[in-house]
């Protein structure tokens, strides 16, 4: 009977999720002209590792300039780090920062520019000189992380803005 009571409240409460439209994260329907795209003007090797990434795990393909000039083409302008000082020592020296990742890009589609999109993530860091080589590391990881952000945030945008 426990058994039988327990297969009930699970079809229940998995019947309710499907009932709330729930999706699991970065699991999208994707629009049909986002089924593959070619990426242009990286300079950086990380974020085009999780730019990349992040799309085949949205189900998009990611396809190389050989291909066809019909594919939608997503042009990264800049991706920079910029770090503002929120408050200091009483030596004077920095105790936390503000690192703020931004990416700028556009949306190519037959030659012509059908968006142009920003997405920026900010997190505050706390700096301390006694320790520079740990938070060294830190600051990476940190930047690594909202690269990862960023790029998750830009799939969305793409997926949001070109849904039939």
């Amino acid at each position: 009977m426990q058994r039988i009571m327990t297969l009930l409240l699970s079809l229940l409460f998995l019947s309710g999720l499907n009932g709330c439209s729930f999706q699991l994260r970065d699991s999208y329907q994707l629009p049909t002209n986002l089924q593959a795209v070619r990426l242009d003007s990286i300079d950086s090797l990380e974020l085009e590792a999780s730019l990349t990434q992040r799309l085949l795990t949205a189900g998009i393909q990611v396809v190389d300039a050989s291909t066809s000039s019909s594919t939608t083409i997503i042009r990264v302008l800049s991706d920079q780090l910029e770090r503002r000082t929120l408050s200091l020592f009483e030596s004077g020296q920095v105790a936390e920062y503000e690192l703020i990742y931004q990416i700028n890009y556009q949306v190519i589609r037959e030659g012509n520019i059908e968006y142009d999109g920003q997405v920026e993530v900010a997190r505050d860091y706390q700096d301390d000189p006694n320790f520079a080589l740990a938070k060294t590391r830190e600051r990476e990881l940190l930047v690594s992380e909202m690269r990862d952000e960023a790029t998750r945030r830009l799939v969305r945008q793409l997926i949001s803005e070109f849904s039939d």
